[in-house]
């Protein structure tokens, strides 16, 4: 059972990091190459080189990924490399593949929606790959090296190349293309964290009032949802008591109020968002016991 719950796993990484850099490369192709726009990373380099010198961009990114794989290997180790191994020759066999495919092709001359649209599909991808686990390689290993050998933050040296890329790129682009792919980066910077901590949102309330003992019981009862009683203290009285946090759906919301306003109106509630919920009666089946 266990055997086949990982074999499942592991195929669903696999399709995951097949689509990720299917749509990272069908986004290139039909968005950013068309429009001349600019970004950063391997793919930046890949596309000043293909408008410099007419190189396929796929064959840029393969050599960039390459490169940046043995360099990864040699300086951070197999297990960093290994979870690099499978986007840097994904994303270039998928990109020779759609470049074939859509040869010439513009499914749109309109800067404004290929930057949309790129940021989109670009943050999207990236953050597929990286849910589960993957890395998109390419350069994202010199900021891993640099960190290990010289304690160089990777948020910022990954700016700084971000940057030198784009510059590079800005000082033979219009003007336009520059501005527009400085919007560019950050749709898709923003897409990547939502897709990120895309999950199943719900909604935590914490409960603070003299009825514990009832609230806890209706929440079992009535809306079937599990209850952690958590020691507290009040901060004016100093008086003791009990926090009382329980995790719902954002529908049971209305149905929790109402149970809590007719046995403490004078409760005190706290409710927040949370992005994910692991565990049982989420995540896992519910586990029901016997209290006798």
């Amino acid at each position: 059972m266990i055997q086949s719950s990982e074999r499942g796993r592991l195929l669903l990484t696999a399709l995951a990091l097949l689509a990720g850099n299917a749509l990272y490369s069908l986004t290139v192709v039909l968005f950013l190459v068309p429009s001349g726009l600019i970004t950063g990373g391997a793919t930046g380099i890949a596309l000043a080189a293909n408008r410099a010198a007419g190189l396929p961009v796929s064959g840029v990114l393969l050599a960039v990924n390459v490169l940046m794989l043995a360099v990864g290997w040699a300086l951070l180790g197999r297990r960093v490399a290994v979870s690099t191994l499978a986007s840097t020759f994904l994303s270039p066999l998928t990109l020779a593949v759609w470049e074939r495919l859509f040869a010439g092709f513009v499914l749109t001359e309109d800067l404004f929606l290929n930057t949309v649209f790129a940021g989109l599909g670009i943050g999207g991808a990236l953050g597929l790959v990286i849910r589960v686990g993957g890395s998109t390689g390419g350069m994202d290993i010199p900021p891993l090296v640099l960190q290990k050998y010289f304690r160089i933050p990777v948020a910022v040296s990954m700016t700084v190349f971000d940057l030198a890329i784009l510059f590079a790129q800005a000082v033979s682009s219009p003007r336009a293309q520059v501005l527009y792919g400085v919007v560019l980066v950050f749709v898709y910077s923003t897409v990547l964290d939502k897709v990120i901590l895309l999950g199943t949102r719900r909604t935590e309330v914490k409960l603070v009032s003299a009825h514990t003992d009832e609230l806890r019981a209706a929440i079992l009862s009535e809306l079937d949802r599990g209850v952690t009683l958590l020691s507290a203290e009040g901060g004016y009285l100093r008086q003791p008591g009990q926090l009382l946090l329980t995790v719902i759906s954002h529908r049971e919301l209305p149905r929790l109020e109402r149970l809590v306003h007719a046995i403490d109106p004078a409760c005190f509630m706290v409710v927040s968002e949370v992005t994910e919920v692991r565990g049982r009666g989420f995540s896992l089946e519910k586990d029901y016991r016997d209290q006798h």
